[in-house]
């Protein structure tokens, strides 16, 4: 490689950078759950607006990240990197003064752009940072674990920002955060000249109208009726643009998913993987999380130190999946990520609203460990079996994947818990000797106010309200187990070791 402006003199503070763009880009997925509940009572928002303060940021990020990764090439990924930070934190600031429901979102669809446009260009740098393949699988590997403690801390930093300075404070966080980074950014990463790419717009308009058509369907077919012109619109759109997109990459020339890499049995148990267990966590933490505050009664800051446990065992086992990975490959820590994942999730949901600490405590330093088992390799594999022009596309389409699992997760996750709690909760009323009509307005005002909202605790629809979203829960978190467990039956087959392997 060439020396100068294409590479870097500081190596370790060059990795320290991206990885802090990398962390905060993830932080801000799940930082704003502890804060749900703070923004639904001064916006008035009930759960499905409150999936689509998530979902837009992951949604988004998602299904540009492909593309995004092409502005990195065209642009040089120097200029990329410093212009989606700035995008990150203009989105920040745009969402921290947000008066409004609609101006919230917006926030958090700048900052998925912004996000979108690091990450492809921080992985594309390191390349040009380590060149040699050992050290670049451990800046890999910390770049992964960085992804996967920012996923795990943010419930943890956000519940303590919202008890103290307000849900307000998880957003503008970001930019003294962002500048610091920003202006280390300018000092320390490399300048590699940009590379003339093609660009893919029919395969980008594909995927943004099949993606953000599906998660509509997910996130308002609960809400507003499967049977809704909107939401059938929605999944029909989704049905089309989905296998369109596939048909187009797959004939492409200079296509922006390569779906040669998930013809690599590595590589595709791991992107099986990275999807299935993001949709499965992403999912089942947005809702836990009105488990602990509307459910067991705990302040934003409580419910947030309750991940404490899952942060710090992803801190401790990431070092060790990369360990793994380098000496076994993908199949040894993949195999168990999956497996502590699926045990966690079912754990979980054993539990109603009488339920202590100290009873599903345990389960969460096993949620940690499957996750820091699991988000590792998977970066580490796709980029490290793709070739060195396509390092930046394999690490978006590794992003893409997690971005696009965690929107689907909460949307599906979603669809299952909601409709599960109207049906229980209608079921309940009408037992309990109400009309069929005032069972389903209080079933819909329920759905949409959530657990903790709308009764005094002292009414006996309360306890209705809060055990029928406790069936939802549980049902999500079994669903989510389930596709944990299939995944592994996956891997196991696309991994098992044969002669000559």
């Amino acid at each position: 490689m060439t020396t100068g402006a294409h590479t870097s003199r500081h190596p370790r503070a060059a990795l320290a950078v991206v990885c802090a763009a990398v962390f905060m880009a993830m932080l801000d997925n799940l930082a704003v759950n502890n804060a749900l509940p703070s923004i639904a009572a001064e916006l008035d928002a009930g759960v499905s607006k409150l999936q689509w303060v998530v979902a837009a940021y992951t949604l988004v990020f998602a299904a540009t990240l492909l593309s995004a990764s092409v502005v990195g090439g065209r642009l040089g990924q120097h200029r990329a990197f410093v212009a989606g930070l700035l995008g990150f934190m203009t989105g920040s600031a745009l969402a921290s003064a947000a008066g409004d429901w609609g101006l919230l979102v917006a926030g958090r669809v700048v900052q998925g752009l912004g996000a979108a446009v690091v990450l492809p260009a921080g992985t594309a740098l390191l390349r040009h940072v380590f060149t040699d393949g050992a050290a670049r699988t451990r800046a890999l590997g910390m770049r992964g674990a960085a992804g996967g403690l920012g996923v795990a801390l943010g419930p943890a930093i956000g519940g303590p920002l919202t008890s103290t300075l307000g849900w307000r404070s998880v957003m503008w966080i970001n930019l003294p955060v962002g500048a610091a980074t920003l202006a280390a950014a300018v000092r320390v990463l490399p300048r590699p000249a940009a590379v003339p790419l093609r660009w893919d717009p029919a395969g980008q308009v594909l995927a943004v109208c099949g993606l953000g058509s599906l998660v509509y369907a997910l996130v308002q077919g609960p809400v507003d009726s499967w049977h809704t012109p909107p939401v059938l619109a929605a999944l029909a759109m989704a049905a089309m643009a989905l296998p369109a997109f596939v048909v187009v990459e797959a004939r492409g020339q200079q296509p922006m998913l390569d779906l040669a890499l998930f013809r690599d049995r590595p590589s595709g148990a791991a992107a099986a993987a990275v999807f299935t267990s993001s949709a499965g966590l992403f999912g089942s933490i947005f809702f836990l999380t009105f488990y602990l505050q509307g459910i067991l009664g705990w302040s934003a800051a409580g419910a947030g130190a309750v991940f404490l446990s899952a942060s710090a065992f992803i801190a401790l086992t990431s070092p060790v999946a990369a360990l793994l990975t380098g000496r076994y490959g993908v199949r040894v820590p993949l195999s168990a990520g999956l497996a502590l994942n699926t045990l966690a999730l079912l754990g979980l949901s054993r539990y109603g609203r009488r339920a202590a600490y100290a009873d599903y405590g345990w389960l969460l330093p096993v949620l940690g460990a499957g996750a820091g088992l699991l988000f590792v390799p998977t970066v580490i594999t796709m980029v490290e079996r793709a070739p060195a022009a396509r390092a930046g596309s394999a690490s978006a389409v590794v992003d893409t994947l997690r971005e696009v699992g965690g929107a689907v997760g909460v949307a599906a996750l979603g669809a299952v818990l909601t409709t599960r709690m109207r049906t229980a909760l209608r079921d309940r009323a009408t037992d309990a000797g109400l009309p069929q009509a005032e069972a389903r307005h209080l079933a819909d005002a329920a759905v949409d106010g959530g657990p903790g909202r709308g009764f005094d605790g002292r009414h006996p629809a309360a306890g209705w309200v809060q055990d029928s979203f406790i069936d939802g829960l549980h049902l999500a978190l079994r669903c989510g187990a389930l596709a944990m467990a299939c995944t592994l039956l996956v891997a196991v087959v696309l991994l098992r070791v044969r002669k000559g392997d």
